[in-house]
């Protein structure tokens, strides 16, 4: 099998689970809603200067959910005891990284394609014509936090504390991403385009760029930890 069929292979293999199970998806949907409730009671009806609170609160709730997820990365294969089996199996182990991260930013993508139209609707937030520009960030955002964070599940992944540890190395390092993910969204907010916020998406391209391709590399190693 080529490198792209073995990705797509296990890929697939992951959102059949998945889609078998809805688990995940339905645990962090419903912590992505409930986290939208809180914000809403908290800030009432009539809070001034919403449209700049906004950013913040949608990728606050990204952060929260985007840990949910990535920290039961291996959590199917631990429970089976299949883990050994896909490091056994005649594939590169950087392909099975890369398919777990894909994996993961697949399942942040969907509960966040539902959270942010809830979000404009629950706080009467007028800014539709952003969505696209906003979808921009969000896959970039995706990307190096399942990055990032698939990398860390793998490297704590025998560790009594990790529900504990993953959240504890994942948001120091992901400052950058969510840094350059919240000021692209105040630029689109205030009905700029994301070209004015060129130097932000940049930094999340590189971001994902640099983790995508350390983790690659570093997979081999830090499975075997």
């Amino acid at each position: 099998m080529t490198v792209l069929a073995q990705f797509a292979t296990l890929t697939m293999k992951d959102l059949r689970l998945e889609l078998r199970r809805k688990e995940s998806f339905v645990t962090v949907a419903f912590f992505a809603i409930l986290i939208l409730m809180t914000f809403t009671f908290a800030l009432g009806p009539t809070v001034t200067r919403l449209e700049e609170l906004a950013p913040g609160l949608i990728w606050i709730a990204f952060v929260f959910t985007g840990v949910l997820t990535v920290g039961n990365a291996f959590h199917v294969e631990e429970v089976n005891a299949t883990l050994e089996g896909l490091l056994l199996a005649p594939v590169d182990r950087g392909v099975l990284y890369l398919s777990k991260a894909a994996g993961n930013a697949l399942l942040i993508l969907a509960v966040h394609i539902v959270l942010v139209p809830l979000f404009f609707i629950l706080f009467n937030v007028d800014r539709w014509a952003v969505l696209p520009s906003l979808g921009v960030v969000l896959v970039l955002a995706t990307i190096g936090f399942a990055a990032v964070g698939t990398l860390l599940a793998a490297v704590t992944h025998t560790a009594r504390a990790r529900e504990v540890l993953v959240p504890l190395l994942l948001l120091p390092l992901a400052v950058p991403l969510i840094l350059g993910a919240v000021r692209s969204t105040e630029v689109l907010f205030l009905g700029a385009s994301l070209a004015e916020a060129a130097r932000w998406v940049k930094l999340m391209v590189a971001f994902d760029a640099l983790f995508l391709a350390g983790g690659y590399l570093a997979f081999d190693y830090v499975v075997e930890l």
